[in-house]
């Protein structure tokens, strides 16, 4: 078994002002994906100049911490909502959810797309590739909070998480992170190297993500006020990902069937 690192979840204080890891994790996903960002940029099919990676970014950010925040109250504390709606906008509180976060980001994209005469899956595989460091960079942040820990195991590299009792866990979260993060990054960014159809990229993001989210959930201790949704052993989290995998899977039989060749895209200079 090894040791769990005792890191303090609060990475500065500054009197009453507190600045967690996990914040500072969003922070770094954000300033990896701008990074990114500009590099696809300078490709002859990008859809997007440098000048405007910025805005997709802010454009982008809005629509993971809305969405993300509305998705993880929707998707997994709705009584609570129903309770007292106003609890939505408690997000002193906490709580993200990445499927609201997508979904938010894919909403955000759409708009964005509209001022720039731009479909929005042209922007959607320019983005995709960028995801996996913000992923991964927050599942470190969980980790380092002690939090969404793994199941109880007897793998030689279980943790005891305080806030989880004294049982030995799978570290899910570094799961999360060498699969969603590591992973994924590589292999969008590999697959988006060369001139893909429109929706391809997209659908294989969201194929990959879906089977490493499913796999992972397995590991994953359930949240304890939803436990298991079906079979005694299906989560939230894998209900979730299913129409995922299908819906990326469709984009690209769609793309490659539509779209063999990407078309050429002139980038918007205004």
């Amino acid at each position: 078994m090894l040791s769990y690192p005792q890191i303090d979840p609060v990475a500065v204080a500054i009197g009453p002002l507190k600045i967690h890891w996990y914040g500072l994790m969003y922070l770094l996903g954000f300033a990896a994906a701008w990074w990114l960002a500009r590099i696809r940029s300078q490709r002859k099919d990008a859809p997007l100049n440098v000048v405007q990676v910025s805005d997709l970014i802010f454009y982008g950010a809005l629509g993971v911490v809305i969405g993300g925040r509305i998705g993880y109250v929707l998707f997994y504390h709705f009584e609570n909502f129903l309770q007292n709606p106003l609890w939505l906008f408690a997000i002193w509180e906490g709580g993200m959810s990445f499927h609201g976060g997508m979904l938010g980001v894919l909403v955000a994209l759409f708009f964005y797309g509209k001022t720039l005469k731009l479909n929005v899956f042209q922007l959607t595989d320019f983005t995709v590739p960028l995801v996996p460091i913000g992923l991964g960079a927050g599942r470190l942040g969980n980790f380092i909070g002690g939090e969404l820990w793994g199941r109880v195991t007897d793998v030689p590299w279980a943790m005891v998480f305080p806030r989880a009792g004294d049982l030995p866990r799978h570290p899910s979260q570094l799961y999360q992170l060498a699969l969603e993060g590591v992973l994924l990054f590589m292999i969008l960014w590999w697959y988006s190297a060369k001139p893909r159809p429109r929706m391809a990229v997209s659908g294989l993001f969201l194929i990959c993500y879906g089977v490493f989210r499913f796999v992972v959930e397995f590991f994953r201790q359930p949240d304890a006020h939803l436990g298991y949704i079906a079979f005694n052993w299906l989560t939230m989290g894998q209900l979730l990902t299913l129409p995922m995998v299908l819906v990326g899977l469709m984009l690209m039989i769609w793309g490659y069937r539509i779209y063999p060749i990407i078309p050429q895209t002139t980038k918007n200079r205004n």
